[in-house]
């Protein structure tokens, strides 16, 4: 199997970063589960996904990755599942636009995990979907930390939608971001 990384984290956890397979829908089914009970920064907020659609979800990944429409790559320490991040591209008049996002296990932030597979997705997503010209993103008006790191990877805000997010039943603003590639 060829990884897209395999080193440690800055305190040192062995972690592996790669592409998606048929095989990781049970470890996935877990992480998101527990990201969306915690209610943190991340679209799940409290619902839990059935087994099946987790499934459906990661055979339509892998078909857009095959087809070039999705960069996903999958961080795991031993067989644990601890982060996930991707870059899907839109399509028709926006076919050159693609859309990113990120989650890391609470037990694994503050690691540098985030700034590497970010770091990571974009570079597989620059060899691996040429059509690719702009990355956007949305980050929570309140994740102050998220959008840091997206400005020193070159993000720019180019928009607010006011009230644009609930998160624990209080509206919150989302800020759009992009970058050129």
């Amino acid at each position: 199997m060829k990884y897209v990384f395999r080193g440690k984290t800055k305190t040192g956890k062995e972690i592996i970063i790669r592409y998606p397979r048929i095989g990781d829908q049970n470890e996935m089914w877990r992480y998101i589960n527990g990201l969306s009970k915690e209610k943190t920064f991340v679209r799940f907020q409290g619902e839990e996904i059935l087994f099946e659609d987790e499934e459906n979800y990661l055979n339509a990944q892998l078909k857009r990755i095959e087809e070039k429409k999705s960069v996903t790559l999958l961080a795991f320490w031993g067989e644990e599942l601890i982060a996930i991040s991707g870059i899907n591209m839109m399509d028709k008049t926006e076919k050159h636009v693609g859309v990113f996002g990120i989650s890391v296990a609470k037990e694994y932030r503050n690691e540098g995990l985030g700034k590497l597979l970010m770091e990571k997705v974009i570079d597989e997503a620059k060899k691996e979907m040429p059509q690719l010209k702009i990355v956007t993103l949305e980050v929570y008006s309140k994740n102050s930390i998220a959008k840091r790191i997206y400005e020193g990877f070159g993000f720019k805000e180019y928009g607010l939608l006011p009230n644009g997010i609930t998160r624990d039943n209080t509206f919150e603003d989302a800020i759009l971001m992009y970058k050129n590639v």
